[in-house]
C-alpha cells in the first residue's frame, strides 16, 4: 500500500554524456502533479561541483545506488537517455540481483544495444578540435561551452570521462530476459544511435512495450518534450497494467 507521503511514481531521469540535470529542468512540468520527477546529476557537473567526474562504471553505479537509495522504494520508474540509458539499465539490473524493488518500467533513450565487448566507437579519446566537431553535429552540449576555451577547459574533463564510461561499457549477457516492462526511444535522424541499433531491447526483457522513434537526432526531445512525456506515461501505466497481470499469464 501507497503511504500517504509518497508519489503516485517517482520518475528518475538519467542524463546523458557530459550532461546534468540543466538539460532536463522542463521535464517535471510535463508529467502529472502526481509524479514527482527526480533528476540525478552524476559527479563532476558544472563549475559549483567540486566532486571529481567518475571515470569507472562500478564507480557511476555505486554513486547513484548510495545517493538514492532510501528514493527506490514504492512505485518508480527509470528513464535515461544515451549514457543514462545504460546507467536506467545496470541500475535495473543491480537492484534485482541484490533482491530490491526493481522500476515499474524502464526506459531506455537514444542508445543501442548493449554488447560484451563494449562500443567500438572511441570519441573519448578524439583531439579536442575533432571532440568539439563531434560534440557540435550530436547537439546537446550549449556553443558556450564548445566556442570558449576558458569553459571547454572546466568540462572537457567531464565530458572525455563520460565518454569513456559509455564508450567502454561491459556488460554481462542476461541469463533470462528482465521482469521489467522496457520501451525504447529514438530520434529518425539519430547518428549516434541510428534506429536499427535500437532493435535488439526486445530481447532484453518479459515485456517489450515498443520502439518509439520521433523526427530528430540524438536529442530528439528538443523541441517535442510534450510528445515523448506523453509516450512515457502511456508505457508507464502500461507497465502498471502489466504488473496486476498474475504471472504466466503471457510475455
Amino acid at each position: 500500500m501507497r503511504k500517504a507521503d509518497e508519489p503516485l511514481l517517482r520518475l528518475f531521469v538519467f542524463h546523458h554524456s557530459g550532461g546534468s540535470h540543466l538539460m532536463y529542468r522542463d521535464w517535471p512540468s510535463c508529467f502529472p502533479a502526481g509524479w514527482e520527477v527526480r533528476i540525478p546529476d552524476a559527479p563532476g557537473r558544472g563549475p559549483r561541483d567540486v566532486r571529481p567526474p567518475l571515470d569507472g562504471t562500478g564507480a557511476l553505479l555505486e554513486h547513484f545506488l548510495d545517493e538514492l537509495d532510501t528514493e527506490l522504494t514504492g512505485r518508480f520508474a527509470f528513464f535515461g537517455h544515451s549514457m543514462g540509458g545504460l546507467v536506467a539499465y545496470e541500475l535495473t539490473r543491480r537492484l534485482i540481483e541484490l533482491g530490491r524493488t526493481p522500476p515499474v518500467w524502464l526506459g531506455v533513450s537514444a542508445r543501442g544495444t548493449l554488447h560484451p565487448d563494449g562500443d567500438p566507437t572511441r570519441r573519448h579519446l578524439l583531439s579536442d578540435a575533432e571532440l568539439r566537431e563531434e560534440l557540435t553535429a550530436m547537439g546537446g552540449t550549449s556553443s558556450s561551452v564548445l566556442d570558449h576555451q576558458e569553459l571547454w577547459d572546466l568540462f572537457a574533463p567531464t565530458i572525455r570521462a563520460d565518454l569513456r564510461i559509455s564508450e567502454t561499457w561491459r556488460t554481462k549477457p542476461l541469463t533470462e530476459p528482465l521482469p521489467v516492462p522496457l520501451s525504447v526511444f529514438g530520434g529518425t535522424r539519430d547518428q549516434v544511435a541510428p534506429p536499427h541499433r535500437l532493435d535488439g531491447w526486445s530481447d532484453a526483457t518479459e515485456h517489450f512495450l515498443g520502439r518509439h522513434l520521433f523526427d530528430g537526432g540524438h536529442f530528439y526531445f528538443q523541441g517535442r518534450l510534450p510528445e515523448v512525456a506523453g509516450r512515457i506515461q502511456d508505457d508507464v501505466r502500461r507497465a502498471l497494467l502489466l504488473a496486476r497481470v498474475p504471472s504466466g499469464t503471457g510475455r
